[in-house]
């Protein structure tokens, strides 16, 4: 027994002992510049601690921060002595199913111990340590002491270390005179600043931070009058929102790039102050260079603007990034940040996922006007101009951009399968598994395009990192610890090949043709966009790869007359572009001209398929519209479809209104039945909850199962134009709560809101809060 005293009494000890170190101004005495290089050892920037954080005092922030943040982070804060035990009971109780650390329960007060002090490895010895630390900091400090010092010392994004940093790239303002919207947004970012970066996903920011002033609403820190003037709010520009006075002159967009790799890579305590030595991959004679080839074609300043991205695709090494016009005025990254509909210059995804998939390039389609069934819909496709071609193989679909034929092609291998081999190639951001993929409708940057298809300048190799793993090479050592290349095999050489050997026909046959070199072979693919708001030209040969993007940066707008009077497309400006790039780039590099490997096209067999459940399956009596495909030998799909009689696809009606569920199955034409179950405190009504079956396919007039909520004890009435007399009467008859407060409007008394909206399930004592006009 007094062993065990002792044992418990040192450890409280141990652990009280270290609370001295998490004060963030302590920290701060022992940070270190670290400095980021080019790859020939020129200084690029200084990674300094004063870079990311200023200690601010608590009277330095504005309220609306501090409450902003608990309210979406902890909203118990003030309740708990630094450890939320509901909080990693519900965690704890989801690692133990998930056999893992899959969900966090951490308290305001144990993210800043994370931040502060121990290092960010999920497991349970760290939740136990951040735990112990919490309490003891509870005891010794007082709530607002951790509040400003979890506030100085938590990530905003953007190079962004602290409130103070925070407030002025976002908003040019110190921290103490954030408004309640800029507050709100600020909050919201810090769970995962590239997702809810305001810059890059404006719509992602906009309703994390209705989410954090709905949960401050419903906390009782703002009225409904602030909540709905704070929501329409707009957000900061893109172009404003930068990190004042710690840029260097050269490489600003790649520097920024690069610090970012190594926020998500180490954390922002340990980049920023923690004396790390970088080494990038950036070259600045090419970055001159790609300066010089944009300015050659693109001059006027209110015109159209380029972004560049050039990698040597046997390494994969990042040699040249040109994010924008003007840094000083925008630190918007147009080759990172600015995603855009790539157009056709996405269909080498689609051919690399087809020729993965065994098909043969000799499959012919017919280039004409198509309507593409997708189950409760029709996708109606059109060609470029309107120009059709006739029955054509794959080969010449590719070099004259067909969207009829890759409109088709796309539905027999599938939109998950273009979206898999996009993501293996090198696309990082989300794809949607949509049947427009195919034609380019989902956005992509210039950075992913240009690694992307550096995986087909690569024998099919894509190229990761063995620090940084799946990412872009930007980066070749950190102190000591270098950042190899490491190949992953996405096509194989033969298919690899043959994908090769049509794009190359793209440049010298097709609408690439302006991108040709005159001394050695280029492969790649135009993109233009609908009514020409984005043009682009990828393209490569085995020694380097180059995307260009032309287009308005800060809006989509026409380019209709802006190629001496004629529209701007893909193998205008973008293919021009990249030919004057390529041109002096190689010639620097001192790359001597190479061909692609040669190829052959395997002897194929035809066969009747359909695309189903994420694969292709020879087609049985009863599948409607078969493809006939030339598969090559041997590659043909093993499955045979099982279709049933008079086949309809079962809709997803889940989160549909009862009246448009209803509807949706009688036009498939599908019957529908509805079961009910009872609804919680506050659920809508007359929403599907669940279908039994939820996917797959019937026969026609088969039953489908609606599951439907059922109120026990009514519903919230709707108060909204009532008298306050009146509606309080209403509330108090159905045994619910109310909680009024004022607000400026034209009908004095008339009540003007209402949360929980009327409709919704009803629960005995349930609070309603309403606003009234005063």
């Amino acid at each position: 027994m007094l062993s065990m005293a002792s044992f418990t009494f040192g450890m409280v000890t141990a652990i009280a002992s270290q609370i001295p170190a998490l004060d963030p101004a302590h920290q701060q005495k022992f940070e270190h510049d670290g400095y980021v290089y080019d790859r020939n050892g020129q200084l690029l920037a200084v990674l300094r601690g004063r870079e990311s954080r200023v200690l601010l005092t608590s009277g330095q922030i504005s309220p609306y921060m501090k409450q902003a943040i608990v309210a979406i982070e902890d909203k118990r804060f003030y309740e708990h002595r630094g450890v939320d035990v509901r909080a990693i009971g519900r965690a704890l109780w989801a690692d133990v199913q998930h056999k893992g650390v899959v969900q966090g329960g951490s308290t305001i007060t144990q993210q800043f111990i994370k931040n502060a002090y121990l290092k960010d490895n999920r497991s349970v010895a760290r939740k136990l340590k951040e735990a112990a630390l919490a309490w003891q900091l509870n005891q010794r400090k007082s709530k607002d002491w951790v509040l400003t010092a979890y506030l100085n010392t938590i990530y905003f994004g953007n190079g962004a270390y602290g409130i103070g940093q925070a407030a002025l790239t976002y908003f040019r303002k110190p921290a103490k005179d954030l408004t309640l919207p800029e507050a709100a947004l600020l909050a919201g970012i810090p769970r995962d600043p590239s997702r809810y970066d305001p810059a890059t996903n404006p719509r992602a920011a906009k309703e994390r931070r209705r989410l954090v002033l709905e949960q401050m609403f419903q906390q009782g820190a703002i009225t409904g009058q602030q909540y709905r003037a704070a929501r329409s709010s707009a957000l900061p520009s893109p172009e404003e929102i930068r990190l004042p006075g710690t840029q260097q002159p050269r490489g600003q967009y790649f520097v920024n790039y690069v610090k970012q790799q190594l926020v998500d890579e180490f954390g922002s305590s340990e980049v920023f102050g923690g004396g790390m030595r970088v080494t990038t991959t950036i070259d600045l004679g090419l970055q001159k260079i790609a300066r010089g080839a944009i300015a050659k074609w693109l001059s006027n300043p209110d015109g159209p603007q380029a972004a560049l991205v050039a990698i040597d695709p046997r390494n994969g090494e990042i040699l040249a990034m040109v994010g924008g016009s003007n840094f000083r005025e925008s630190q918007f990254n147009l080759a990172v940040q600015g995603e855009r509909q790539p157009g056709s210059a996405f269909k080498p995804f689609v051919l690399a996922a087809a020729l993965d998939e065994g098909i043969s390039p000799a499959t012919r389609f017919e280039s004409h006007p198509v309507v593409i069934p997708l189950g409760n819909r029709l996708w109606q496709v059109n060609n470029y101009e309107g120009e059709y071609l006739g029955s054509i193989d794959l080969q010449s679909a590719t070099i004259h951009s067909d969207n009829s034929v890759y409109a088709q092609l796309t539905s027999v291998v599938g939109p998950q399968n273009v979206a898999r081999i996009a993501h293996e190639a090198g696309i990082s951001s989300k794809l949607n598994s949509y049947f427009a993929i195919g034609l380019g409708a989902e956005a992509a940057n210039p950075l992913e395009m240009a690694r992307a298809f550096s995986t087909f300048a690569n024998n099919g190799n894509r190229i990761d990192g063995s620090l940084f793993g799946n990412v872009p090479r930007a980066i070749r050592k950190v102190g000591k610890s270098k950042n190899e290349p490491v190949a992953r095999r996405v096509l194989s050489p033969t298919k690899n090949a043959i994908l090769n050997s049509i794009l190359q026909k793209v440049v010298s046959q097709g609408t690439g043709r302006r991108a040709a070199l005159p001394d050695r072979p280029v492969a790649g693919k135009t993109g233009t966009t609908e009514n020409y708001g984005d043009a682009w030209f990828v393209g490569y040969t085995p020694q380097l790869t180059v995307a260009v993007w032309v287009g308005y940066p800060r809006e989509l707008r026409s380019m209709d007359h802006e190629y001496h009077g004629e529209a701007v497309a893909g193998g205008t400006y973008p293919a021009e572009i990249w030919r004057t790039f390529a041109q002096s780039a190689l010639k620097y590099l001192k790359d001597d001209p190479q061909s692609f490997p040669s190829t052959y096209i395997p002897y194929g067999s035809s066969h009747l398929v359909v695309y189903r459940d994420g694969q292709l399956e020879i087609a049985n009596e009863n599948c409607h519209t078969p493809r006939n495909v030339l598969f090559f030998s041997g590659q043909e799909p093993r499955k045979t479809a099982r279709c049933k009689p008079n086949e309809v696809e079962v809709p997803d009606l889940i989160g549909a209104s009862i009246q448009a569920a209803r509807a949706r199955l009688i036009g498939q034409p599908l019957t529908p039945s509805v079961v009910y179950e009872t609804a919680k405190p506050g659920q809508r009504l007359d929403v599907v909850l669940d279908q039994k079956p939820r996917r797959g396919r019937l026969s026609a007039y088969d039953r489908v199962v609606l599951i439907l909520p059922r109120s026990t004890h009514g519903v919230v009435p709707r108060l909204i134009g009532m008298p306050l007399d009146r509606a309080q009467r209403k509330l108090e008859r159905r045994g619910l709560k109310v909680e009024v407060e004022k607000t400026p409007g034209r009908r004095p008394g008339r009540v003007v809101f209402q949360l929980p909206r009327a409709g919704v399930a009803a629960a005995p004592g349930m609070l309603v809060r309403i606003a009234v006009a005063a």
